[in-house]
């Protein structure tokens, strides 16, 4: 289980939060369907550092970007969400 450093609570347990997305993924309203299928659904499965967007759901419930390595699964940086 990883322990997450929630920037307003604190260490807590990976249950507490919930994993929404990667960055590269969000769709915006000005985006055409080409582009929407793309980023939601033929993204690359890259390895190393990905940028995550994660709700702490039990905690403060605020977004944060979690920046996570895919294959060890380390921590490299936390940060709340449009900060």
């Amino acid at each position: 289980m990883l322990q997450i450093d929630c920037p307003l609570c604190g260490p807590r347990a990976q249950v507490e939060f919930v994993y929404e997305r990667t960055l590269d993924s969000i769709v915006t309203l000005d985006m055409t369907a080409e582009e929407t299928v793309a980023r939601l659904y033929a993204r690359t499965n890259p390895r190393g550092v990905d940028s995550e967007l994660w709700r702490h759901s039990f905690g403060c419930r605020q977004w944060i970007v979690l920046e996570r390595d895919r294959i060890s699964h380390a921590i490299v940086s936390v940060a709340e969400y449009g900060r």
